[in-house]
């Protein structure tokens, strides 16, 4: 299938060497969460690795900037100082938020941020369709990189406002319109 427009980044989640990263992985010794076909695998900065295999996420995610627990929203102080020009560019980073079985527990992952700025909207997206994977018993489809480029590439599309109905329709559009994954079915 051939696109007049990919998107390669959609707010911290970027494509680097056809997998998709959520952090900043271009730069070196950076901590990122990958998304590959068994799992999120968490690289820290010492390059020590984590996995989280897609049968272990049960409950959504929360994209978090600046810190673990902003008091509102997704950003903190720090989360909105990394995306602007000045001392603060490119510092700092981000945690993914999700619940996890087989023990259960909450689970943070860190990522280091892009010096560049991430729209709150790209941010919501990413979580709604993550999560709703997460709900569809479908997260696994997020490890096929072309599958979740053409996901990317729908909701990079949206034009509207970004109220919480108007992301839901667009996130079941896009995972509809992705269509099934090309590395075939897998354990969600």
């Amino acid at each position: 299938m051939q696109n007049d427009f990919v998107s390669e980044s959609f707010g911290p989640l970027e494509r680097v060497d056809g997998r998709w990263v959520l952090g900043d992985a271009r730069r070196p010794g950076r901590a990122r969460v990958e998304f590959r076909p068994d799992g999120l695998h968490a690289v820290a900065r010492d390059s020590g690795a984590e996995l989280v295999p897609w049968s272990r996420i049960m409950l959504g995610f929360r994209i978090t900037l600046g810190g673990r627990y902003p008091n509102r929203d997704v950003y903190t102080q720090m989360g909105i100082l990394g995306g602007l020009p000045g001392p603060f560019k490119g510092r700092g980073g981000g945690y993914l938020h999700m619940t996890v079985r087989h023990p259960y527990e909450d689970q943070e992952l860190f990522f280091d941020r892009h010096p560049r700025w991430y729209r709150t909207r790209d941010i919501l997206f990413l979580q709604a369709v993550m999560t709703q994977l997460v709900k569809d018993g479908e997260v696994h489809r997020l490890g096929d990189p072309d599958w979740t480029a053409r996901v990317v590439e729908h909701l990079s599309r949206f034009d509207g406002w970004a109220t919480a109905g108007a992301m839901r329709r667009a996130v079941a559009e896009a995972v509809e319109a992705a269509g099934p994954p090309s590395t075939g079915e897998g354990p969600s």
